[in-house]
């Protein structure tokens, strides 16, 4: 009697630790599912880490795109705050993509500062940087490095991000911009605004647009012949 007791205790048990045992198993599958659905949206092209430019692709159009514009700005220069709004016309009149470089000049007292943080808004989007960039342009002839901040911080409230105290403490932004500077001066850039137009069509060298961008659309017709 004692030992049948035993028996059915023991099947008990084994039964119970089964119990306890099948919804962890269970759980798995789940998490593995759940982490393929947070994974997938990294293979679009939204999610890939920006790959920097070099002097062999820099002239390059995008994949995708059968031209581009490209541009290399300082954020307190003046001519590029006129050439910029003409820019945007362009590329939504053609639907091809303006890459923006960085190429703040020595001379100039708080393009640099303004440039880190056009980076540390590219962090949350590509867009938002980019309305940030425009958003200096529109306020370029207030801004002093006195004030920089204080628009900065308004632009953050604005679109309900919080801008850090110190923006780039490990100068990791600032490298970025240095990269970009380091590309101009590879290709001889010696002024802002320097755009140019550049065609999927290898055939089709990249084309400098003068400083007063009357031939802009007509360069573009070009870039985008097959």
């Amino acid at each position: 009697m004692r030992s049948l007791f035993l028996t059915l205790s023991a099947l008990l048990l084994a039964v119970a630790m089964g119990a306890v045992a099948t919804p962890a198993a269970a759980q798995k599958p789940k998490a593995n599912k759940l982490t393929a659905s947070k994974s997938a949206p990294k293979a679009a092209p939204a999610a890939e880490p920006e790959q920097p430019a070099d002097a062999t692709t820099v002239f390059k159009a995008p994949r995708g795109a059968k031209a581009a514009i490209i541009v290399f700005e300082d954020l307190q220069c003046p001519m590029c705050s006129r050439a910029a709004p003409q820019v945007e016309k362009a590329s939504v009149t053609y639907k091809i993509p303006v890459i923006r470089h960085d190429f703040p000049l020595p001379k100039h007292d708080w393009s640099l500062q303004a440039a880190i943080i056009a980076r540390y808004f590219d962090q949350t989007s590509k867009d938002l940087g980019n309305q940030f960039r425009d958003y200096v342009f529109q306020n370029q002839t207030q801004i002093n490095p006195d004030n920089l901040r204080a628009y900065a911080d308004t632009f953050a409230g604005a679109h309900k991000i919080s801008l850090p105290f110190v923006v780039d403490p490990q100068g990791k932004l600032a490298a970025l911009i240095a990269h970009d500077r380091s590309l101009g001066e590879q290709i001889h850039l010696d002024h802002t605004p320097t755009i140019y137009i550049v065609s999927a069509n290898p055939s089709i060298k990249p084309a400098e647009v003068p400083s007063d961008m009357n031939q802009l659309y007509s360069l573009i017709d070009s870039a985008l012949k097959q």
